[in-house]
């Protein structure tokens, strides 16, 4: 049964075996049936090398050794033949998926039992040839080993036969290994009873199978990719809640806010003008919550995107200053600002990005500063057609204690909450300006005194456009632009199911004084365009029953002449919406609640021409 000229061989493959255990058990496992099956197998394997060596040694000194030693060693080397075709057979019925997998699990450990105390029972004889120094056992117990690996075998190649179909095919590849070297070393053995390499097959085996069916990492793999899979799926479900939750708050809220807005520019006694800028206040702290919501969403979900392009920031930051001193309202602050001429007239970036970033810091200075001042400058270095943006907000706010100054880019993270109660907010804000400016490869750097005040210093690289743009209207002109223009006699359609929306839409348009027409779908708006009715600009709502703004705007462009400036009205405001609408067909796109600073800006590009 062993033999000398096999040790080589043997250790090679006990080498293998080792490793394999080592790499194994330093890998994070899958708690399944078939984990604890071939970590049986791996470590009796390794055993059963071991004790082939061991067996070599003590039939090579058969005259030293005593005799009582060589049977238990002899005798353990059949037990671990047999135990490792009973692991394989265990392995192949879990593989295997049978019902009633008790049962056979029941039988075995019952043959298991019987098997090995007849092997230690059955007498052994150790043939011993000192002249070809081989040396071998062929007594009734190796017989038994032989008969009853025969049966397993039988009992193996069964399985893979009849339920090949239902068998994953990478897993039965090493058990057919097994079984093809098995039946060719058993009859080289009975020729040459010296030449035992059936556990170096068996190693063979185990390697196999570490590759192709219990290799953790592909197993964890697995897993992981069916946890993808799910996760991506319960983000595309939150992704269109979301989307359904934005329409669904915003459509409300544009009405308040538009109405606010108009009432703002309405001659109202002071309590009434008060309580106006009260509900103004609340409506755009709730827009903030909803948008905050949004982004850190997509932002958790890796879907945002950095969308890069010509912009102008000069444009940027004068459209920060308006948005600002409008935020800060009757604060008592000074409002300082300082803008570095020598900042390239283009730059290419994602300019949209940028603004958010910086009015997040803007907002969380006006709300954190009840009186004294708001410093906001912007510096750049310019090298290699690289812009660095140097933006800096310091504020004589109430300041952040050193220790909350780790925390404060922490999501729905609020400090000093208890002096800072009547404070609006989430503690959002400054969590996605972390996450953007990451995103985009800047730097955020917060310094403070705690009382009195804090700076917050932003880098950003963005690259350098060596052309000139048109000098942008001063930031007085554009603040002023509503009450000097006049549009009469321009028409203007407004398309939505909703007659709120409509009433909102018509209200802020009183200032420019065009014509406004109003319909409640998609189709009244075709007939109308059909009956060959003139228009200068079309506000269509995307999201109505029947016919949707998309559908409507197809269908309006299969009439033949029809070139009017066609612009999404939309309360779909999530990220990415606007490029979505542009690709569509639409001209350009507006977000409800209707900004007055947006409006007058689509106003004046298509009804100037």
């Amino acid at each position: 049964m062993v033999a000398t000229k096999m040790t080589f061989a043997v250790l090679l493959s006990l080498m293998f075996a080792i490793s394999l255990i080592i790499i194994y058990f330093n890998k994070q496992h899958i708690a399944n049936e078939e984990n604890k099956i071939y970590k049986s197998l791996i470590i009796s394997n390794a055993i059963g090398l071991i004790l082939h060596i061991i067996c070599d040694f003590v039939s090579y000194n058969y005259d030293t050794v005593p005799v009582f030693i060589s049977t238990i060693f002899l005798k353990s080397l059949l037990i671990y033949y047999f135990l490792f075709g009973i692991f394989l057979l265990v392995y192949l019925i879990v593989i295997s998926d049978f019902k009633n997998k008790n049962i056979y699990y029941k039988i075995l450990k019952c043959v298991g039992i019987l098997s090995i105390a007849a092997i230690i029972i059955l007498p052994q004889n150790l043939v011993i040839n000192k002249t070809n120094m081989i040396f071998y056992t062929n007594g009734l117990d190796t017989k038994f080993v032989f008969l009853i690996s025969g049966a397993l075998i039988t009992a193996m190649s069964s399985i893979v036969l009849f339920r090949f179909k239902h068998l994953e095919k990478k897993k039965i590849i090493p058990l057919i290994v097994f079984l093809i070297f098995v039946v060719a070393s058993t009859a080289i053995q009975r020729k040459y009873p010296d030449i035992v390499f059936t556990d170096c097959i068996e190693t063979v085996v185990i390697l196999l199978m570490y590759f192709t069916i219990e290799n953790p990492d592909l197993a964890m793999i697995e897993q992981l990719n069916i946890a993808k899979d799910q996760a991506d799926k319960a983000n595309e479900a939150k992704s269109d809640f979301l989307s359904n939750m934005s329409h669904e708050i915003r459509t409300p809220l544009n009405a308040i806010i538009g109405f606010s807005q108009a009432l703002q520019e309405e001659e109202l006694p002071a309590s009434a003008k008060e309580e106006v800028d009260d509900i103004m206040m609340a409506s755009q702290g709730l827009l903030e919550i909803v948008n905050g919501i949004l982004d850190i969403s997509k932002i958790e979900s890796g879907k945002i995107e950095i969308v890069n392009k010509e912009y102008s920031f000069k444009e940027v930051f004068d459209d920060l200053v308006i948005l600002t001193k409008s935020r800060m309202g009757d604060k008592p602050l000074e409002f300082k600002t300082s803008y570095d001429d020598s900042i390239p007239h283009v730059l290419y970036g994602d300019n949209t990005r940028v603004k958010q970033v910086i009015l997040n810091i803007l907002t969380n200075a006006v709300k954190y500063t009840k009186e004294g001042y708001i410093d906001f400058r912007v510096s750049s270095i310019v090298r290699d057609d690289i812009c660095r943006l140097i933006i800096s907000v310091e504020d004589s706010g109430i300041g952040i204690k050193e220790e909350n100054i780790d925390k404060l880019f922490s999501k729905f993270q609020r400090l000093d909450l208890d002096k800072n109660i009547t404070i609006e907010g989430t503690g959002l804000g400054l969590a996605i300006t972390k996450k953007l400016v990451d995103i985009m490869g800047g730097k955020i750097v917060v310094q403070s005194i705690y009382g009195k005040g804090s700076k917050f210093t932003i880098a950003i690289d963005q690259r350098v456009i060596h052309k000139e743009i048109t000098e942008a209207a001063p930031v007085e002109d554009k603040i002023n632009i509503n009450a000097n223009t006049d549009f009469t006699g321009k028409n203007i359609l407004i398309v939505d199911d909703n007659k709120i929306n409509l009433k909102v839409a018509s209200r802020l348009l009183q200032n420019y004084k065009a014509n406004t027409i109003t319909v409640d779908s998609g189709v009244e708006c075709l007939e109308k365009i059909k009956a060959g009715e003139k228009y200068d600009l079309i506000l269509l709502d995307d999201m109505m029953p029947k016919m949707s703004g998309v559908e409507t705007l197809t269908n309006l462009k299969q009439i033949e002449g029809f070139n009017i400036p066609t612009v999404a009205l939309t309360a779909n405001a999530i990220e990415g919406m606007k490029e979505k609408y542009l690709a569509s067909g639409f001209d350009d796109y507006l977000a409800k609640p209707i900004d007055k600073l947006e409006l007058n800006k689509i106003i004046v590009k298509y009804l100037n021409k």
